[in-house]
């Protein structure tokens, strides 16, 4: 699997922005990933080394579209993966523009 379709996109939360402080980034990643493919396609895209990797399946959650329409939906499931990365790593898309 090619590693732009592995990683969909950063997972832009509190709780992620957290995590960066620790060396760990949070990403929306393919439901069928695995944890190697997913350290693979970060060290080959951000040229980073990755230590360790988790993933989680987000479930799907009941969702109301407007009060007076009583049809409810739901959201999509979705995989995250939260990756360390090795000790002095850092991605410096998360990081944005350092102020001197």
């Amino acid at each position: 699997m090619d590693a732009r379709k592995v990683i969909i996109r950063p997972v832009v939360s509190e709780k992620s922005y957290a995590l960066i402080a620790e060396g760990k980034y949070t990403f929306r990643v393919d439901d069928r990933a695995h944890k190697m493919q997913i350290a693979r396609a970060v060290e080959e895209i951000f040229e980073v080394d990755v230590a360790s990797v988790r993933t989680s399946k987000m479930r799907a959650k009941p969702k109301r579209r407007n009060l007076q329409d009583p049809q409810q939906g739901r959201t999509r499931s979705w995989k995250k993966a939260v990756v360390q990365l090795a000790p002095g790593e850092r991605i410096e898309l998360f990081e944005g523009a350092e102020t001197a």
